[in-house]
Formats: C-alpha cells, sequence, structure tokens
C-alpha cells in the first residue's frame, strides 16, 4: 500500500523526536531487519511483528524477515498465521551475517522466554511487558508497561508515520490487542482504545470470524475435562494441576476459563508440557500485580512475568516421574499459598469425580 505524505515539524521538517523516527533512523545501514519474539509467539507478537516490518519495508525498503520460536499450537494462533499467510522461519534456521539488525518485539533479554542466542546483538526492543529484562546497550528501546499489548504502540508507529494499513495488516493488529484485552478487569490505556478504534474499520470481520472461532482438536476437551477434575479452592484461590498439557498454550486458556469463578480471585493453572512446569495465572482483584507476585514464587526454580491481572512462568523439571512432580506441586502451592497471605488449608474440589462421572452418564 502506498505511503502518505508525513506530517510536518517546525520549518517542514520531521519532528526527530517522535518514537518511530528514531526507531527507523537507527536501520538506515541495516541491511535486512530479522523480527524475533518470546516462545511460543501469540497474536500480540505476531501482530507485531507483521506491523513493524510493514512499517520498515515502507518507509526504508529494507529486507524484512519474521522468525518462530517455538511451536505455534493454540488453535486461534495457528488459524492466524495461515488465514493471514504470515510467513514465519523457525529462529533456529537462521543464519545471521554482518549488517543484520535484530529487533526483539513482545519480549525482553534475559528473561528466560526465548531462545535467542547472546552472540546476537540487539538493535531494539518493542514490548510492554512489566517483565526486567537485560536493555543494557541496546540502542533503541521502547517498553511501555502500561499499555496492554505492543501491537498498539506498533500501530501508533504507523499512524505517526502515515502508512496505509492493507485489510490483512489490520486484522492481524486489531487481533492482537483484542486477544491482550479480553480479560476482566479490562488491563488497557487509551493508547490501546485508540488503536482499536482506528483498526476496526480496516480489518477484515470475516477473517477476524474464521479466528476466532478457530476449530477445536480433541485433546483441547481432554485437557479442559482433566483441569475441572484436578482444580482445588484454597479459600479465594483456586489451581489446577494438569499433568500433561498437548501444548504450553492450554494453560491460559484454563486459567481465562477458572478466573470466571464467583468465589475466587485468583486463578492458577500449573501444567506439564515436555519437561517443564508451565504457570499460567489470572486475578480479579485490584492492584493484583500477578506478574510480581508470580516472580516471588517461582523464585530461583525458573522463571515467571507478566502484567497486574495476567502472568505466567516456566519452570524446569529436573525429572517427569509422579513423585518429582507432585513434590514440585507441593512446594508451588505453598509458596502461592504464602504469597496470597491464604493460611494453610487443606483444599476442596471445584467439582467432585463423582459428581462429574454422573453427570456425564446422564
Amino acid at each position: 500500500m502506498a505511503r502518505r505524505s508525513a506530517d510536518s515539524g517546525v520549518n517542514g521538517k520531521i519532528s526527530p523526536t517522535r518514537r518511530s523516527d528514531r526507531f527507523l533512523a537507527g536501520l538506515k545501514e541495516a541491511s535486512t531487519v530479522t523480527f524475533v519474539s518470546h516462545v511460543h509467539p501469540d497474536p500480540d507478537s505476531l501482530g507485531s511483528m507483521m506491523g513493524l516490518a510493514h512499517l520498515v519495508e515502507t518507509t526504508l525498503g529494507k529486507r524484512t524477515r519474521l522468525t518462530r520460536d517455538g511451536l505455534i499450537s493454540r488453535a486461534e494462533n495457528r488459524a492466524m498465521v495461515e488465514l493471514l499467510d504470515i510467513d514465519l522461519v523457525p529462529i533456529e534456521t537462521v543464519s545471521w551475517h554482518e549488517g543484520d539488525a535484530i529487533v526483539m518485539v513482545d519480549s525482553q533479554p534475559n528473561t528466560g522466554r526465548h531462545n535467542l542466542g547472546p552472540c546476537c546483538p540487539l538493535y531494539a526492543v518493542i514490548d510492554h511487558h512489566d517483565t526486567p529484562g537485560d536493555l543494557e546497550g541496546i540502542p533503541f528501546v521502547d517498553v511501555r508497561r502500561s499499555l496492554g499489548a505492543t501491537c498498539s504502540l506498533v500501530t501508533s508507529y504507523l499512524i505517526e508515520q502515515n502508512i496505509e494499513l492493507p485489510p490483512r495488516l489490520a486484522t492481524a493488529l486489531f487481533y492482537g490487542i483484542e486477544t491482550e484485552l479480553s480479560g476482566y478487569p479490562r488491563e488497557a490505556s487509551p493508547l490501546d482504545d485508540s488503536a482499536l478504534l482506528y483498526l476496526y474499520p480496516l480489518a477484515s470481520k470475516d477473517l477476524l470470524a474464521r479466528i476466532r472461532n478457530a476449530r477445536l482438536p480433541q485433546s483441547h476437551f481432554e485437557c479442559i475435562l482433566q483441569a475441572l477434575q484436578s482444580s482445588f479452592i484454597y479459600d479465594r484461590l483456586i489451581i489446577s494441576w494438569v499433568n500433561e498439557l498437548p501444548q504450553p498454550e492450554l494453560a491460559a486458556e484454563v486459567v481465562d476459563f477458572l478466573i470466571r469463578f464467583e468465589e475466587i480471585d485468583w486463578a492458577v493453572c500449573a501444567g506439564v508440557y515436555e519437561d517443564k512446569l508451565i504457570l499460567s495465572v489470572r486475578s480479579a482483584a485490584e492492584n493484583a500485580r500477578a506478574g510480581e507476585m508470580l516472580r516471588q514464587v517461582v523464585g530461583k526454580l525458573g522463571r515467571a512475568g507478566g502484567h497486574d491481572r495476567r502472568a505466567g512462568g516456566t519452570i524446569p523439571l529436573l525429572s517427569t516421574s509422579a513423585s518429582a512432580i507432585e513434590q514440585m506441586q507441593s512446594e508451588l502451592r505453598r509458596r502461592l499459598l504464602k504469597a496470597l497471605r491464604i493460611d494453610e488449608c487443606r483444599g476442596h474440589r471445584l467439582v467432585s469425580r463423582k459428581e462429574m462421572l454422573q453427570n456425564l452418564q446422564a
């Protein structure tokens, strides 16, 4: 799509203070711009990489690459990649050359959420997570923790540069923001809402509907059933233990469902995927600081971070034997109760197995 004429500042010159100008200025000598994100990219990271690639291609005419770190297994995310024809290069197959510029999107260095090697110097980090990363020495950093989505930040860059958005890109950016703001209470800033209003008329409503309603495999329902059967309530906290996650993203789907239970303020899912314990947290409490809470709970066991009401993390498992997993679950439960100032108590099931079997047989 064509680029519109840029807004002018004093004396007809483009203002050098705009963040998008500074971002682009540092890429003028780059031969290729490669975008990387966190493991198992979600809609916010996918849309953000697409938006920044479009920005760089349109304004600078540079070659760009979008990468994929790990699998994309959630049904909606796979549908987004397929329906929007997003070309993703597995990060482990990328060859780096002199003149390459690397931009990390929706993540930060040394947070344990990506597999980018330390030998790859970053030009820029563009993110919205409240996750302390190592940003020292990076030429361009734009981390806005007050935003609900990185796609909102990227949309502001495109608006600043007056770049027309094709429906495919507008759809990706809109869906990326929508997924980040879908919980309650919403974690949104005025910039998030203005970006949604700007993008909605430009997005394909048919593609949005198809992505939102992606078909689900049988393993999804089996996991949800197991999660319900293994959900225990401790005062205002519910913890769901899933011994085998078909895909890591399902932990987030479980807590998105459980946080709607009227009697709790916190929902946690801990599920085993390969040799890791995947953690996902949601809170309905005000000023919950979920990311900070989960970092405190995980400590040196692994990595964690997030926002005020949404958080996630991983804990490497030295063994995936039943006894080792039970021991880790016990330690994690103890730490969660302590962090949330809940007295040590015996949890009671959300749904009893007997009652569930009776309902299934009815």
